[in-house]
């Protein structure tokens, strides 16, 4: 059984949701980052299965649907001078809006400084 199928199944088992998966690897290691409806657990599980993991606040930040939106808040985080970790987007099922998730090293000043630019945080991607 490969390493990913391995992984599923572990979180299937668990009866964990993934809402997104985003696979990278390098020729030491993978890196795995997957938002699920049961953090703690899905650590829990997946350490017991043999894997090093660990749980990240990310921010996931509601953009529109139209051509230069991601550019525009690229801008305004450089504009406040404040770097990415990483950052991916993805759609809501429900709202049908792309959200950018991302990772900074001062979550909370970046909310807040994203909330004051009219940028809504979304506490849950599958609303």
């Amino acid at each position: 059984m490969g390493t990913m199928k391995h992984i599923t199944q572990v979180l299937e088992d668990a009866q964990i949701n993934m809402s997104i998966l985003i696979t990278n690897d390098s020729a030491e290691y993978g890196i795995i980052r997957m938002l699920v409806n049961d953090t703690d657990r899905a650590v829990d599980v997946l350490r017991n299965a043999g894997y090093m993991c660990r749980a990240e606040q990310v921010l996931a930040v509601e953009i529109s649907d139209a051509v230069g939106s991601l550019n525009r808040l690229l801008g305004v985080l450089a504009d406040g001078n404040i770097n990415i970790d990483y950052l991916y987007v993805t759609y809501s099922l429900t709202s049908k809006l792309p959200y950018a998730i991302l990772k900074t090293q001062d979550m909370g000043e970046v909310e807040e400084f994203l909330a004051g630019r009219g940028y809504r945080q979304v506490r849950d991607i599958n609303q």
